[in-house]
């Protein structure tokens, strides 16, 4: 009694097709095999031109089958032979094709039968399905018609397998992508932040009584101070730190689309609304939605705004059905708002709603004691960025220069100018002899003293023990280094322990 093909074909194709794991598909169909052709193993192989290798992604016997990675180096006229490779082969001899001859005596397998299925989809080489039995001869031309009937089913299970594997080699990435910058962000707005133990030990320590609550908060500073960086640390050290954090710069979008990005749209709600599109409101849900330059907002935006916060719940434009939003909300600006309102420019229900926890953040200029470490951060993150062979330190009187310009820009100009002295410079030093960027009447009044290379820590060293001596080595009380320099006692003795600088019996000593 003959076999029906048939019935051979559906039961093995239920089998492949039963698992995205290639290597469980092929044990499965192992087991339909058995019955019909005398095959022990069978392995997937794709071709690497770029490797001018074959890389085996999985196996399987009629026990098991095993997920593999294995890469085997083909020589140059074996990889002729195997490019030129098309349909299917039984081959019996192995000695008679140079490739098969070669992986068989490469695994030490050198007389072994073997069925070659070369896969497709849309006419793509995928890769070669080989089905092995020990010994010559193993294999009859009705065996390779039944094994040639699997080909299509095989090229799907291999096409979808190499598209789910990819899948997860994404979702890997983005899950290890998600936590580098879940810890740089940390490092960047957490407790790290620059500035945190001096300048902005103010603005961190409110930052963290209102993080773990949902109070909406209020920044405000000139433009460059961080505002965005504050943001960040209070989102990420709240209870929605897991949550998305969603950014809008409210003067960036033009009026007639700040509806549909702050609300979302109906498909169909205006004239190239070809689909449904989320707000960013309903892409904070369950997270935080920080509105930056809220003071640029305008009458109409200010009223929907209030509603809002008001009813916690959003319409997108178009639509009728109010949509529930759970969003902590911070906003910043830089302008004054209280003045805003006073001239009618700002409503006042809507700032009395943020102005619930109002956080000032100080320009550079009032807080100079933070330009050292700043410089330090700067210029290490620079250099990395520009690929830079070493890390250039600073000349003498840099800190001086730096900390006598009035930094209009704030933090941002200050990056910016290490960013340009980092391109422009002419040696091993950075001596800043440019502040202005070229703008004529802005340049320093400070002049570098010397150019001799002078480290970060000296920098800092020599500022501190600057404020040492016009205190006359007061560090604590009234009037001492600590309250000239902004910072703890504490915190500043840790520093001068650090940097070797005496304090009280051991200053009086030398």
């Amino acid at each position: 009694m003959g076999i029906d093909e048939n019935d051979f074909f559906r039961r093995a194709t239920i089998q492949i097709c039963s698992s995205l794991d290639i290597e469980t598909a092929m044990w499965r169909a192992m087991q339909v095999l058995k019955d019909f052709i005398p095959g022990e193993e069978m392995y997937l192989h794709l071709y690497e031109s770029g490797l001018g290798a074959m890389r085996t992604i999985a196996g399987a016997t009629l026990s098991e089958g095993r997920k593999m990675d294995r890469i085997t180096p083909l020589p140059p006229a074996v990889r002729e032979r195997v490019s030129e490779f098309s349909g299917m082969r039984a081959i019996n001899q192995p000695e008679s094709e140079p490739g098969l001859q070669f992986m068989l005596g490469y695994y030490g397998r050198p007389d072994t039968s073997a069925l070659v299925q070369l896969l497709e989809v849309g006419g793509q080489k995928l890769g070669a399905l080989v089905l092995l039995a020990e010994g010559k001869n193993r294999f009859s031309e009705e065996h390779a018609r039944l094994f040639s009937l699997l080909k299509e089913p095989f090229a799907v299970a291999l096409s979808n397998t190499l598209k789910h594997r990819e899948v997860l080699r994404l979702k890997d990435l983005l899950a290890d992508d998600n936590r580098y910058l879940q810890r740089e962000l940390l490092n960047v707005s957490g407790d790290e932040i620059v500035g945190a133990d001096f300048g902005l030990k103010g603005v961190m320590t409110k930052a963290r009584q209102v993080a773990s609550l949902t109070s909406p908060v209020l920044l405000l500073g000139e433009t460059g101070v961080g505002k965005d960086l504050i943001a960040s640390a209070i989102h990420y050290s709240s209870p929605r730190k897991d949550g998305p954090f969603i950014k809008v710069n409210c003067g960036a979008i033009p009026e007639t689309l700040l509806d549909s990005e702050l609300f979302g749209h109906e498909k169909g709600a205006f004239t190239g609304a070809l689909s449904q599109k989320r707000g960013r409101f309903e892409r904070a849900d369950q997270g935080t939605l920080f509105l930056d330059e809220i003071g640029e907002l305008p009458p109409q935006a200010q009223v929907r705004m209030l509603r809002v916060l008001q009813y916690k719940e959003i319409e997108r434009v178009g639509g009728t059905k109010p949509i529930p939003v759970n969003i902590r909300l911070i906003a910043a600006t830089n302008r004054n708002l209280e003045e805003m309102v006073k001239a009618g420019q700002f409503r006042e229900d809507l700032w009395f709603r943020l102005n619930v926890f109002p956080i000032h953040i100080p320009p550079l200029r009032e807080r100079k004691e933070d330009i050292p470490a700043l410089v330090h951060h700067f210029v290490q993150r620079k250099a990395r960025e520009l690929r830079l062979p070493s890390t250039p330190s600073l000349a003498l009187g840099a800190i001086d220069r730096l900390t006598g310009y009035p930094w209009p820009g704030n933090v941002r100009e200050l990056e910016n100018v290490i960013e340009r002295a980092l391109i422009v410079r002419k040696g091993d030093t950075l001596t800043f002899d440019d502040l202005s960027g070229g703008k004529p009447g802005q340049a320093s009044k400070i002049t570098v003293l010397a150019d001799e290379p002078l480290k970060l820590d000296e920098a800092m060293s020599r500022h501190i023990r600057r404020v040492l001596d016009m205190t006359g080595g007061k560090v604590h009380g009234k009037g001492g280094a600590a309250e000239v320099l902004g910072i703890n006692p504490s915190t500043l003795r840790n520093r001068m322990n650090l940097l070797g600088i005496s304090y009280g019996r051991k200053a009086s000593s030398r």
